[in-house]
């Protein structure tokens, strides 16, 4: 893209080049393309994976972090309870039994954040792994 004048070079990759037998070019890390190509509105899918990500891999009731979490409708579905992101949390299976077809105030039980639909750069930045310093601003993490 950037040999065709596609695109212009924003930052490179530090003292890195791609080479040809003819040519060599410095790494892009950043590019801005010369004309603007719509992008489908990014959306994260609910599902069990997402909804635990999300969470961070902690019970909504007690905090405790675990690998073997379930999925708790906090307006149990027996209640008209829906599948959205704003009622489904993890929960590990003790919270899960305790609470029951019951909602956390019935059961005494307290949610330590209130769910909601993340954004698809809360993702981005949570599990993307390291992140070029360059990208940041593009990506308004700072």
């Amino acid at each position: 893209m950037l040999y065709l004048t596609k695109a212009e070079m924003v930052a490179r990759k530090d003292g890195l080049v791609i080479r040809s037998v003819s040519t060599s070019f410095p790494l892009p890390s950043v590019i801005r393309l010369s004309t603007f190509i719509r992008m489908p509105f990014k959306r994260v899918e609910l599902s069990r994976k997402n909804i635990i990500r999300r969470d961070n891999y902690r019970c909504a009731y007690c905090g405790e972090k675990s690998q073997e979490l379930t999925i708790d409708h906090v307006i149990p579905r027996s209640r008209g309870g829906a599948d959205t992101w704003e009622n489904l949390v993890a929960a590990c299976i003790h919270c899960n039994n305790k609470k029951g077809s019951r909602t956390p105030e019935e059961a005494s039980m307290k949610l330590r954040t209130n769910p909601i639909k993340p954004h698809h750069l809360l993702f981005i930045k949570q599990y993307s792994g390291r992140l070029d310093n360059n990208w940041k601003p593009f990506l308004f993490m700072d």
